[in-house]
C-alpha cells in the first residue's frame, strides 16, 4: 500500500496516476500533523496499515518567500512527526527535497528547510530506519508552473506577450517531466536505498539554452531579453550530477523539446496559441 501525503501537488498527482494501491488523504486530514499533539490522530490514521506499506510525503511549502515558520512546520516538523509514528509500524517513509541543498552555499528558507530535513533523514537511516530523502531537480508538466519559478516567469511572459528579462542564463539545471519522476520513484521503491539520494538524469541544460529554445519554438523570440538582469553570485554554473545506477531503466524526456511542448500545451489551453 502507498500512502501519499500531499496528493494535490504536481508530484503527488503524478504518483497517484502511477499506481492503483494508494491512500491519499485530503489536506484537512494531515494539515495539523506538524503539531506535537497530533500523534494520536496519526496513529489512528495508520492503524491497520500493511507492514510493507510506504508513506510518500510530497506535501511542502515551495515558495522561498513564504514565512520561515511555515517552512519549519510543513517542510520539517510534518515529515519528522510522521516518521516518528510510522517507524513503530515498520513502514517505509520517503521525503522529497531539492538538489540545491548540496549545490548552493547561500540558501533561501525553502532550501535551508529541505537541507535540514535531508540531514535528519540521513541520521535516521544511519540508525536503521527505513527512510529516504530524494533530492529532486525542477519538475514540469501537469498544471501551470509555480509563479516564483523560472518556468513560471517564462510562462507568464509568453501568456501576456510581455518582455522576458533574464540574466546571462549560464546557470545549469536539469528539467524532469513529473511523470518520468513518478516512474523513477517507483524504481526507488523497488530498491533498498535509504538515506539521502539525488534523482538525476545527468543531462543539464543552461537557462539560456532553455529560454532560447522555448521562445523560438513558440515564435516569441522577440520577447526574450538575455543579460537584462545580473547573474546571481550564488548558483550552479558548472556542476553536472551523474545518473545513478538505479535509474538506468528510466526514460527521461529531453528537457528542451519537453519543456517547449509543455508550454505549447499550456498556451493552447489559454487560447494563446492555435490548437
Amino acid at each position: 500500500m502507498m500512502y501519499i501525503i500531499g496528493s494535490r501537488g504536481r508530484l503527488g498527482q503524478a504518483l497517484m496516476d502511477s499506481t492503483a494501491t494508494i491512500v491519499a488523504p485530503e489536506r484537512a486530514v494531515y494539515a495539523d500533523w506538524w503539531q506535537a499533539n497530533a500523534k494520536a490522530d496519526m496513529e489512528q490514521f495508520f492503524t491497520g496499515a500493511p507492514a510493507s506499506s510506504v508513506v510518500l510525503i510530497t506535501a511542502g511549502i515551495l515558495d522561498p518567500t513564504a514565512p520561515e515558520i511555515l517552512h519549519q512546520h510543513i517542510n520539517i516538523d510534518l515529515p519528522c512527526r510522521i516518521m516518528d509514528v510510522v517507524r513503530q509500524k515498520g513502514l517505509r517513509v520517503v521525503t522529497f527535497g531539492t538538489v540545491m541543498e548540496t549545490l548552493l552555499e547561500q540558501q533561501n528558507p525553502y532550501i535551508t528547510a529541505k537541507a535540514m530535513l535531508g540531514k535528519l533523514v540521513a541520521e535516521r537511516a544511519s540508525s536503521g530506519e527505513l527512510v529516504t530523502h530524494v533530492q529532486l531537480h525542477t519538475l514540469y508538466g501537469s498544471g501551470e508552473p509555480a509563479p516564483h519559478m523560472f518556468l513560471g516567469q517564462m510562462y507568464r511572459a509568453l501568456r501576456d506577450a510581455q518582455p522576458f528579462t533574464m540574466s546571462s542564463g549560464q546557470q545549469l539545471r536539469e528539467y524532469h517531466h513529473v511523470y518520468d519522476v513518478a516512474q523513477a520513484v517507483q524504481a526507488l521503491l523497488c530498491s533498498e536505498i535509504t538515506g539521502r539520494v539525488s534523482l538525476n538524469h545527468g543531462q543539464p541544460c543552461s537557462l539560456r539554452d532553455l529560454a532560447v529554445h522555448v521562445f523560438t519554438i513558440l515564435d516569441h523570440l522577440h520577447l526574450l531579453q538575455i543579460g537584462a538582469r545580473p547573474d546571481p553570485a550564488c548558483d550552479n554554473y558548472a556542476t553536472m550530477l551523474t545518473r545513478p545506477d538505479w535509474l538506468s531503466d528510466i526514460h527521461f524526456r529531453p528537457a528542451l523539446p519537453g519543456v517547449a511542448a509543455y508550454m505549447q500545451t499550456l498556451l493552447s489551453v489559454k487560447k494563446i496559441l492555435p490548437q
